[in-house]
């Protein structure tokens, strides 16, 4: 891992402390100037937006989903989008812009009378999802992810599930932040860059950006699929924006 990169991973973790009660960090030129020219492969450092933008490819139209976006190679049979950047790299990027991690899913143990196991919600700041691209009149147009996700179809699934579930797909997730494991000699992994889970609607509990509560992943419980219309065709680029929701209003 090039040394630029401890150095920004460094600079993010003490920032990300310091930013506690700033949601838009104020950089002097000299570290705006400084992220410009930091380098992470299919990352952008967007100043002016104020957001990550991330390099990636459409690779589903149809299909009921357990990801908006999975690292290349993983889960494109069920994500509308897939990453070639590294899932710890944007991670980086988001605490750069000021973005705090929480964690995902998990069960804590309580120790009383008899020992047992509680789940926890996953928890994080709100990071606001879309996607850029180029419309039919040649301009750049941001949308939000949930143009691109609809409920399941009619039938005995979309019958069991809360009329609230199906009013609309949300349009923000928590920065869960995955997990750091030690597997073996050498540097901890990444959980989430081997299992492709970066923006889940299931719940994995290794997940990067996750929907806020605990998510069935089993085929029954899958209620949201892909919605085509408007997205680019399968195999074209397009740009994953990321961005703390508390800073960006859509009116």
């Amino acid at each position: 891992m090039p040394s630029q990169f401890h150095l920004a991973l460094s600079f993010a973790l003490i920032s990300s402390v310091s930013w506690a009660d700033e949601r838009a960090p104020k950089h002097s030129e000299d570290m705006k100037e400084a992220l410009r020219k930091l380098e992470l492969p299919g990352i952008e450092l967007n100043l002016k937006e104020w957001c990550v933008d991330v390099d990636a490819t459409v690779c589903l139209h149809e299909g009921s989903l357990e990801l908006v976006a999975c690292t290349e190679g993983t889960k494109e049979h069920e994500s509308i989008i897939a990453l070639a950047a590294r899932p710890m790299h944007i991670h980086t990027a988001l605490l750069l812009m000021g973005v705090k991690p929480g964690n995902p899913a998990m069960k804590k143990m309580i120790d009383g009378k008899d020992i047992r196991w509680v789940p926890v919600d996953p928890s994080g700041d709100q990071v606001w999802v879309s996607l850029v691209f180029t419309d039919s009149k040649g301009r750049q147009v941001e949308h939000s992810i949930n143009k691109f996700v609809s409920p399941v179809g009619s039938g005995a699934k979309a019958g069991s599930i809360k009329s609230k579930e199906m009013e609309k797909f949300p349009d923000y997730f928590l920065f869960a932040g995955s997990h750091l494991v030690q597997n073996g000699p050498g540097p901890k992994k990444y959980v989430c860059e081997q299992s492709g889970n970066v923006i889940s609607i299931s719940t994995f509990g290794d997940e990067f950006l996750c929907l806020p509560g605990i998510h069935g992943h089993n085929n029954q419980g899958l209620i949201w699929q892909v919605n085509p219309v408007g997205l680019p065709e399968i195999g074209k680029k397009v740009i994953l924006r990321l961005r703390l929701k508390s800073t960006f209003s859509k009116s």
